[in-house]
């Protein structure tokens, strides 16, 4: 399972009560005031770990909670402060509070939705139940990104724990009952959203050929099979260069007309290219699929285009794949003809043909990038 966005609900651990005790030993029958302090409460932490790739761990866990502190104790002894509770998450997450009326407004409409009958509203009712409306990071409140690994945040900050009775002592109040409660954690509802990070992005139509692509300059092992939509979350390869320098390449599922209006998973897959430096346009310059590769090539930058202008100004090049079918010598004479100062590099990716020559292109690109790594 590949979990991308998630709401969760985190509270942080409350603090100990302080206490009200009075020292008594033998030969000190009346000693003064020695109640302890509570302890404060355990935090809700997040960490970024290059080692995740998804929040799927919050999909079973979506609520967090933390330790709370230990009550104060007599012999002005503290109480034990409450474990900060770590939660790792993927490099690339980007962390939302939702505020309270929209989790209210949401609710209601569900609970509205609810009581609704299938003749009543059927834009709110999928066979006979009622749609669940989600929260979009439009709606929340930006707080942190978590763009570095072991870069932190504390979500929600445990309470400070009460104070015990010897410090409200005094000349006039030798025998103080007073002390103070604990204060509760800091808790709300927050929304976590992953946004991959990676030098480069492949971008195509279903079936053009980017998992192959990705199998054959990198480490990684993406589901290749003769039919689209094979790839349905984005997976990170590295290529590694001469002179012990890398780059990172995502392969983005395929985009289909209209992604930009999040027609089938447009949003979800989109997402996953915002932080790519470099973009690389997958086409099956055969047009096996019975599509026009200079078409394609303008919807997929039309969408990447609508969804995000910065999009659009990104550094890009091009991969005329399948070049080893009928029809594709001729595709390329007229993507070159169309494109005449892009770089283009034909390639057969399920033989290998044409995979060297792109991860010199690629290095090219990449070098102020690859030698940092």
């Amino acid at each position: 399972m590949f979990v991308d966005r998630i709401r969760i609900h985190a509270k942080a651990g409350a603090g100990g009560d302080g206490c009200v005790s009075f020292r008594r030993e033998k030969f000190v029958p009346k000693g003064g005031p020695d109640g302890g302090d509570g302890g404060n409460g355990g935090s809700i932490v997040l960490r970024a770990e290059a080692q995740k790739d998804n929040l799927v761990d919050f999909y079973y866990q979506p609520i967090l909670r933390a330790g709370r502190g230990e009550h104060g104790m007599g012999k002005n002894m503290y109480g034990k402060a409450g474990a900060d509770s770590t939660y790792k998450v993927p490099v690339g997450t980007l962390v939302y509070r939702i505020p309270a009326q929209k989790l209210k407004a949401v609710a209601d409409e569900e609970v509205s939705a609810a009581n609704l009958q299938p003749s009543d509203d059927q834009s709110k009712i999928r066979d006979g139940s009622p749609q669940k409306r989600v929260i979009l990071p439009v709606d929340c409140e930006l707080i942190a990104d978590l763009v570095a690994e072991n870069q932190t945040i504390v979500l929600c900050k445990g309470g400070a724990g009460g104070k015990g009775n010897t410090h409200f002592k005094s000349s006039r109040n030798r025998v103080p009952r007073q002390f103070t409660e604990g204060e509760p954690g800091e808790e709300g509802y927050f929304l976590l959203e992953l946004r991959s990070i990676a030098d480069a992005g492949l971008v195509g139509y279903p079936n053009a050929g980017k998992s192959t692509l990705l199998g054959k300059i990198s480490a990684a092992h993406p589901k290749v099979a003769p039919y689209p939509f094979t790839t349905l979350n984005p997976i990170i390869g590295v290529s590694e260069f001469p002179e012990y320098s890398r780059a990172t390449v995502a392969d983005i599922p395929g985009l289909i007309e209209g992604a930009h209006r999040n027609v089938g998973l447009g949003h979800d897959f989109l997402r996953h290219i915002v932080r790519c430096k470099l973009l690389i346009f997958v086409l099956d310059i055969a047009g096996s699929e019975g599509r026009d590769p200079l078409e394609d090539l303008g919807s997929l930058r039309r969408e990447l285009h609508l969804y995000d202008p910065n999009l659009s100004q990104r550094p890009w090049m091009i991969v005329a794949n399948k070049m080893d079918l009928p029809g594709a010598r001729d595709n390329l004479t007229t993507l070159r003809n169309a494109y005449p100062d892009r770089e283009i590099i034909p390639m057969a990716a399920a033989s290998g043909a044409g995979v060297s020559e792109f991860k010199k292109a690629l290095e090219k690109f990449l070098t102020p990038v690859a030698g940092a790594s």
